[in-house]
């Protein structure tokens, strides 16, 4: 390129075979992230500038082919904030007329050799929090003393919003970065407990607090806790998550006790790259709280989407993210993988089936797409990371054992796995299959020398023989004590 002159495509953040939708939607984001009526930083509005420059020239067709008539070849230098690895369970796939399986790993870290020494972003946080009758007493207690201790936490830079709900919400605490906390913490303190739980007045109230400061350059993120069922709105809150996804606001859930609907907490935190969260005992709200608080302040990039065209024949079975929140990723176009922290990179297991259909050629496109991620701390677009992924066809299978990362990821989500798979039989009514899944889930538990868990996962098994359900708390003290286990092997690993 000549020296001085820009790379609008650099610029926008985006392909040289973007289409004018692409550019178009990349020029809103850079310019609700660099306005000047947002942003005072020094040189942003240069920035700016550069930014509606950039969108003057590639969304006028005739000056766009000007301006590419100029550039040099295309090279890929990649994103200079972000790496990545792709690893493949198989070197090939077999020309076979049944479907196939491949397992494909992301990891997804910084390029930095020293991120922590990247300035931490400022949070645009809202907690969302149930105040139905049921939470009276010690919950009630514990919550609201955190909710005060988080606030005492904030950096000047930070905003903090609370909405407790039941079946109305209420703003206990609005957005805003100059908080009077004195004022603030008798309000906290005032929260009583009534009424029923219903989710979506909360969600709907805690999204409203966090559009009033949405900045893409700090890390805009709803905590949900709950300790019940809402009943008749959850497609309502699912929704409400998706558009959170599509502005870049994640969500956190956490439940409380063993009365609250897992699945679809787990659904909805998904579907914005989130997890969710089970607090047995109540005294545990403050560290997991404060544990999730610290984790929003040590992010690097707070949101990683996989952005791809479907191809004929493939299909995704299944993904989950290994770290640094474990939970499965919704199955949705684009992908919302999660966040990369400072001194945690993002690790998600991908599992496609290949169909009979895809492997009539020399070679099957498993994924065609790219890699699109946000550096809360960099004001600029980043590029997105173009993945076109592909496996040859061959007559015979590969006598190459898998790479022991995906050897080493499959091991740490097999027990995870077994209680899923007792889950869904329990589901169809299929109750002698769920009993010898979670006798298997024992003995593999027996052997790695977790042996409260091992106990817990016979009772359930004798329960589900007798009852034919599990316990109050049996399935989420499975499905999450399982989890935790996935991710301290690998926290060990990593270390």
């Amino acid at each position: 390129m000549p020296v001085g002159k820009p790379d609008y495509y650099a610029v926008l953040g985006v392909f040289r075979d973007a289409s004018q939708e692409e550019i178009k939607r990349a020029y809103l984001d850079a310019a609700q992230r660099l306005h000047p009526d947002k942003n005072v930083a020094a040189g942003e509005t240069e920035l700016f500038l550069s930014v509606q420059q950039a969108y003057e020239v590639l969304s006028n067709p005739k000056r766009r082919n000007q301006y590419d008539a100029t550039l040099p070849p295309e090279i890929d230098e990649g994103n200079r904030l972000i790496k990545h690895e792709v690893f493949f369970s198989r070197p090939n796939l077999v020309r076979l007329g049944e479907d196939q399986l491949v397992y494909i790993l992301f990891e997804v870290g910084p390029r930095e050799e020293k991120p922590d020494q990247v300035p931490a972003p400022p949070l645009n946080l809202c907690l969302v929090l149930d105040r139905s009758t049921s939470m009276q007493g010690e919950k009630m207690d514990i919550l609201k003393a955190t909710a005060i201790q988080l606030l005492r936490s904030l950096r000047p830079q930070d905003v903090l919003s609370i909405v407790a709900f039941s079946d109305r919400a209420e703003v206990i605490v609005p957005a805003s970065i100059s908080l009077d906390k004195k004022k603030q913490e008798g309000r906290i303190q005032m929260m009583q407990t009534s009424g029923a739980t219903e989710i979506y007045h909360g969600l709907e109230a805690g999204m409203r607090e966090i559009r009033r400061t949405l900045d893409p350059s700090r890390v805009n993120h709803i905590i949900l806790l709950t300790d019940g069922h809402t009943y008749g709105d959850e497609q309502a809150c699912l929704q409400l998550a998706e558009e959170a996804a599509a502005q870049n606001v994640g969500i956190t859930g956490m439940g409380v006790g063993h009365e609250w609907n897992d699945i679809f907490l787990d659904a909805l935190a998904s579907k914005t790259g989130g997890s969710s969260a089970y607090i047995s005992n109540p005294k545990d709200i403050e560290r997991l709280l404060i544990d999730k608080f610290k984790a929003l302040v040590s992010t690097y990039a707070d949101e990683v989407i996989l952005d791809f065209k479907e191809q004929p024949g493939i299909r995704f079975n299944y993904a989950f993210r290994l770290q640094p929140e474990g939970g499965t990723v919704a199955l949705q176009a684009p992908l919302h993988l999660g966040p990369i922290l400072r001194d945690t990179p993002l690790h998600v297991l991908l599992e496609v089936v290949v169909g009979a259909e895809a492997l009539s050629g020399n070679e099957v496109t498993l994924i065609d797409g790219s890699l699109k991620t946000s550096v809360n701390a960099n004001p600029m677009p980043l590029p997105p990371i173009r993945l076109k992924l592909t496996r040859e066809i061959q007559p015979n299978p590969s006598a190459d054992p898998p790479p022991t990362r995906i050897l080493s990821a499959l091991s740490r989500l097999t027990l995870y796995r077994m209680q899923e798979r007792a889950q869904t039989a329990v589901d169809a009514g299929q109750i002698d299959v769920a009993v010898r899944h979670l006798q298997n889930l024992a003995t593999h538990l027996l052997s790695q020398g977790e042996h409260s868990l091992a106990k817990t996962a016979l009772f359930e098994a004798d329960n589900l023989e007798r009852m034919h359900s599990f316990s109050a708390s049996g399935s989420k003290d499975i499905k999450y004590k399982t989890r935790a286990l996935l991710l301290k092997s690998g926290k060990e690993k990593a270390g």
